[in-house]
């Protein structure tokens, strides 16, 4: 068995009085799609922000690639550059167009070339379906199209895990299906991946293993089929008898 690419074990997360990550422990394994599921304000969005540091757990350990990540000594800046993140907003820079916004990472932060970094995106773009605008600027694409770009701008990183959270939340209906389609090739292609999501459709056709949480706490965990069709915890039960 090859290990874990990230290991999370006994993760514990407060902001203020309010406990939000409570003990989680979990692996994900090298080209494993794991999708987490829960109500809104149950601690997955910050258990990703927590995986890439982006907020800092106070109790607990997160291992990445074999390596115990210690926020007091590693560069966090390096672990991030191999953890590639998409977030509910897209974020671009808005004075940039598609191309420079996928460029901007890996010559700003790694140093590639120009050269280099243009080959890359244009190829990029062409993966997530938007070759034809890569000189158009964020506020003449779509949210979807934007949302593709931002998928488009962390893979420019070559990161070897890619952590999305809510990617479609913030999308018109009609445009969610363009960005799950580009997730989807990726976990076709292998990219080890942790989602946070309320698209169940997703979970159920693209994750390896579905982790219910519920106020901090990772409830249940398993294949699709076993969360959705036989799940054994009444809190699971009672969440997606809500949603289904």
């Amino acid at each position: 068995m090859a290990e874990p690419l990230v290991r999370i074990r006994n993760l514990n997360k407060w902001f203020g009085d309010l406990h939000v990550l409570k003990d989680m422990s979990i692996d994900i394994d090298p080209s494993e799609v794991v999708v987490f599921i829960g109500a809104s304000g149950s601690g997955k969005s910050t258990l990703l922000r927590c995986i890439n540091f982006l907020e800092e757990a106070q109790q607990g350990e997160i291992w990445f690639e074999g390596e115990k990540i210690d926020p007091a000594s590693t560069n966090l800046n390096r672990v991030r550059q191999r953890i590639g993140m998409v977030f509910q907003r897209f974020n671009l820079f808005p004075h940039m167009t598609a191309i420079q916004n996928v460029m901007e990472g890996p010559t700003q932060v790694v140093g590639t070339k120009r050269s280099e970094a243009q080959t890359d995106a244009v190829g990029l773009l062409e993966k997530v379906g938007l070759a034809d605008k890569r000189d158009e600027y964020p506020e003449m694409l779509s949210g979807g199209q934007q949302q593709r770009v931002a998928i488009a701008r962390a893979l420019a990183m070559h990161p070897q895990v890619m952590l999305f959270d809510e990617p479609t939340s913030a999308l018109d209906p009609e445009l969610v299906g363009e960005v799950l389609s580009v997730m989807k090739d990726l976990a076709k292609e292998g990219m080890t991946m942790a989602v946070v999501t309320h698209e169940m459709g997703f979970a159920r056709e693209v994750a390896d293993r579905v982790v219910y949480i519920d106020e901090g706490k990772i409830i249940e965990v398993g294949t699709p089929e076993e969360i959705f069709d036989h799940a054994q915890e009444p809190r699971t039960q009672e969440f997606l008898s809500q949603i289904l």
